[in-house]
């Protein structure tokens, strides 16, 4: 059997997509799995075993372009896919597979895609969890609903190259002299999932003044905050507080946050490839809730304040006020941390 499947755009997404390709290869240990997603996810595919080709999706994420869609489609014709799988709910991503002739066609219901889909799923609400919703489309209709359980489903799980670990290590001369305790500040869906600098600041010296030392993760976009959170340290403290936001290939941040023993970050894509690489993770929620996108790891402490308004899922603040971030403390993310720590070196000890 060869499948091909139309990954999703986001990191985090992608990185949860994974129970699916594993669901697929448990029951069909020879097919060959083709992923499309966009060039910046194709390194997490790479580190999927699961995962036999990535194809690089030329169009950007809000491209309609119907003539690019259909060439690129009937490009894949040739390929012989036996079955497609659609895992975003957008019209568009439904016809390439469509115009590459793949004659099943399996995806979730929305924005009015009858026909372009032809085995189509609409119970969406019986599966909570995103990771459910994707693993689901593993299986046949009517099996679908025996294999949501979450403790069923396959977790994600990265895997890490030795080699360019330590090669990683040359490059941005950094060492393990210093426990690491790694920080994910960004967060691509906007200012409602970022934890404040001030606070990563407190968590980040009291840390190093444990005899840690501070590696900041994320994107040339973090690069502010990173240096922000940098700038809040005493000048004693700031030379074990590495940014390495701007600096790193999505290969080398997975193969880098291995090593850390625990990992702080807001509701994001790396929050989500430190669960997968099975890091001690502290995982801070503002806007968003771990009932919908929760990290897939054993060793996780999730964090967030009560207040009434929250989750509200929005982008930025609809209230103006920020308070679901605020005014949760760093003491809160330090207790997290101590007790995942303390959890891990008893479970080694016992070993």
């Amino acid at each position: 059997m060869k499948i091909f499947i139309v990954g999703p755009s986001w990191v985090g997404d992608m990185v949860m997509s994974q129970s699916l390709y594993i669901s697929l290869k448990q029951q069909h240990p020879n097919a060959e799995l083709h992923v499309m997603a966009p060039a910046w996810c194709c390194a997490l595919l790479e580190r999927m075993p699961q995962v036999d080709k990535a194809i690089v999706m030329p169009l950007g994420h809000g491209d309609f372009k119907l003539g690019e869609r259909f060439r690129l489609g009937r490009s894949l014709a040739s390929e012989g896919y036996d079955w497609a799988i659609i895992q975003p709910n957008s019209l568009k991503s439904a016809l390439i597979p469509l115009f590459a002739g793949i004659k099943k066609r399996t995806g979730w219901k929305g924005e009015s895609r009858y026909g372009l889909l032809n085995d189509l799923r609409s119970n969406k609400t019986d599966f909570p969890l995103m990771v459910e919703r994707y693993a689901a489309l593993a299986y046949p209709k009517a099996l679908m609903k025996d294999h949501h359980c979450i403790s069923e489903i396959p977790w994600p799980a990265l895997r890490i190259d030795q080699d360019d670990q330590q090669q990683a290590l040359v490059e941005l001369k950094l060492d393990q002299t210093r426990p690491i305790v790694s920080l994910c500040p960004g967060a691509e869906f906007g200012p409602s999932k970022r934890w404040p600098e001030q606070h990563y600041a407190d968590v980040a010296k009291h840390q190093i003044e444990q005899g840690k030392q501070v590696w900041i993760f994320g994107s040339a976009k973090d690069i502010p905050v990173a240096e922000a959170i940098r700038a809040y340290l005493p000048a004693p403290l700031q030379a074990h507080c590495h940014i390495l936001a701007g600096k790193t290939s999505l290969h080398q941040a997975i193969d880098l946050m291995a090593l850390s023993a625990v990992v702080v970050s807001n509701d994001s894509g790396l929050m989500h490839i430190a669960a997968a690489v099975n890091c001690p993770l502290v995982a801070i929620y503002g806007s968003t809730s771990p009932k919908y996108t929760p990290p897939l790891a054993e060793k996780v402490a999730i964090v967030h304040t009560d207040i009434e308004c929250r989750p509200c899922f929005k982008r930025e603040c609809p209230l103006g006020h920020l308070k679901c971030l605020k005014e949760l403390p760093a003491e809160k993310v330090l207790t997290a941390i101590k007790q995942l720590i303390t959890s891990e070196h008893l479970i080694a000890t016992s070993r």
